[in-house]
C-alpha cells in the first residue's frame, strides 16, 4: 500500500500575486486555476520535477492563516545551479548553508510560507 503525499495546502493573502510569485520567481507550473462556484478558486501548482503540488485559492485555506507554513523542502542536485536559478528570476534567496547533512537555501512567499531547497549528499555505502 503506497501512501504519497500529492497536494500541500498553501494559505496565502492574494491569490493573484502569489500565483506570479510561485511561477515566475520559484518557476513553478501553474497546473489548475478555477473558480468552482462564488467563493470558492482552487488553484494547484507544481515545482519542475515534482510529483506533489501546492494548493491555494479562495475557500481552500480558510482555518490556515496566510503565512503559516513554515519549512517546505524542495530537493535538488545541484544546489548552487539551484540556487543561481533562482536568484537570477529576482528571488531573494539565502547564500547556501551547508551542514554535514546537506547543503540547502531558503526563501519565504510574499505572505511568509517559508521554504528550503535542500541539496542531499551521496551517503557512503
Amino acid at each position: 500500500m503506497n501512501f504519497e503525499l500529492q497536494l500541500v495546502p498553501v494559505p496565502v493573502s492574494d491569490v493573484e500575486r502569489a500565483i506570479s510569485f510561485y511561477t515566475e520567481k520559484a518557476g513553478f507550473h501553474l497546473d489548475v486555476d478555477v473558480t468552482v462556484r462564488e467563493g470558492l478558486r482552487f488553484v494547484q501548482l507544481t515545482p519542475p520535477g515534482s510529483e506533489c503540488s501546492i494548493a491555494m485559492g479562495v475557500g481552500i485555506t480558510d482555518e490556515m492563516a496566510p503565512g503559516s507554513v513554515k519549512g517546505l523542502q524542495l530537493v535538488v542536485s545541484d544546489i548552487d545551479a539551484a540556487r543561481a536559478e533562482l536568484a537570477g528570476r529576482g528571488m531573494d534567496v539565502s547564500e547556501v548553508d551547508v551542514q554535514p547533512w546537506g547543503s540547502f537555501v531558503y526563501f519565504s512567499d510574499p505572505d511568509g510560507n517559508s521554504w528550503a531547497v535542500q541539496y542531499i549528499p551521496p551517503r557512503p555505502s
